[in-house]
């Protein structure tokens, strides 16, 4: 009927900036564990390719928040943002955004930057996933105080919590966690080396970020260990890290952050005004505008379950406004309106 057409060429449309999240591409079958995260590497290329044929400018994500304070957004304005900074962005994404000629920011949190092993919670959830038809037995070296049968969700998660608890009450170094997951995969009858090989939950290396900073592409703040503390001395201390390890990488001091997960509370905003960030994006879905907060950011986040028409929907303006129409409507339900 047109409507995407006329929402998407509307003033109220090019008043509004379009937010994109992403986070990683598949290397292996990771999309098939965790689908809201991970996308299959096909469906980056037809996103990409519908900004192209659908006329949408793609802007740089700190000149888009200058034009949209300002109120002079081009048409059809969208920002690309990429979570966590994986491999798979230097192996798939990266080439395609210089192929669409596309600018955009990662959002890097850094400590596994400077270890080359994946990240340890990931994998360990990983393989237990991939083995989820056996049973893993309670090993002392890793933790494990009984059996875990391996076929539900509930129990792959009470298997690694274990894992992760006792590595974190060890205080065990990157190195030594990946010695456990080694140890993990060898009980499972997982390869290993094959995972590290492919670089499967691995982060960008310092010369990999280096290298796409050169090229143009932003990296900001994602904190150095992906948490998000509430205590605020833990909390600045997770955004120092990061800055310094990103300046220290590209030689710019990063001033735009993203909440780890979207996780974030009301006593962050002064605590990151006063560490000089000028911009921070949640996982709330929603268009950005004039009058949104800029610490407090919309996106939207696209998934392996997002369709085309779900995302052609947010591309043009409607999917906000009828997400917004949503929830105005359940909050008038839940105040008894």
């Amino acid at each position: 009927m047109g409507v995407f057409d006329r929402v998407r060429d509307s003033r109220w449309r090019q008043r509004q900036l379009l937010i994109l999240c992403y986070h990683s591409v598949a290397l292996a079958d990771e999309n098939l564990w965790r689908p809201a995260v991970f996308l299959a590497p096909g469906r980056v290329r037809d996103r990409f390719e519908m900004l192209k044929q659908g006329g949408y400018n793609v802007l740089p994500l700190a000149v888009a928040l200058e034009r949209l304070r300002k109120n002079d957004l081009p048409p059809r304005s969208v920002v690309l943002t990429f979570d966590d900074g994986t491999y798979d962005f230097y192996k798939f994404t990266y080439p395609l955004l210089k192929e669409y000629g596309f600018p955009a920011t990662v959002y890097q949190t850094t400590y596994y930057c400077f270890h080359s092993v994946p990240v340890f919670h990931l994998i360990c959830s990983y393989m237990l996933w991939k083995k989820h038809d056996s049973v893993l037995p309670a090993t002392a070296s890793l933790g494990t105080t009984r059996d875990f049968r391996l076929n539900s969700e509930e129990g792959q998660g009470a298997a690694v919590g274990e894992i992760v608890a006792f590595a974190e009450r060890n205080n065990f170094s990157a190195e030594q966690k990946n010695e456990m997951a080694a140890e993990l995969a060898s009980r499972l009858g997982v390869d290993y080396r094959e995972l590290m090989r492919r670089r499967v939950l691995q982060l960008m290396t310092p010369s990999e970020v280096a290298e796409l900073a050169q090229d143009g592409i932003s990296f900001e703040l994602h904190t150095h260990r992906h948490r998000v503390p509430r205590d605020r001395a833990l909390f600045e201390k997770e955004i120092r890290d990061n800055r310094e390890a990103l300046k220290s990488i590209t030689s710019r001091s990063p001033t735009h952050f993203c909440y780890p997960s979207g996780n974030y509370q009301r006593m962050f905003l002064p605590w990151l005004a006063e560490l000089g960030v000028v911009s921070a994006t949640t996982c709330d879905p929603g268009l950005a505008s004039a009058d949104s907060h800029l610490l407090l950011l919309p996106r939207f986040v696209d998934t392996t379950g997002q369709t085309e028409l779900d995302f052609e929907s947010w591309l043009t303006g409607v999917g906000a406004a009828l997400a917004a129409g949503a929830s105005a409507a359940g909050l008038g339900r839940l105040s008894g309106a």
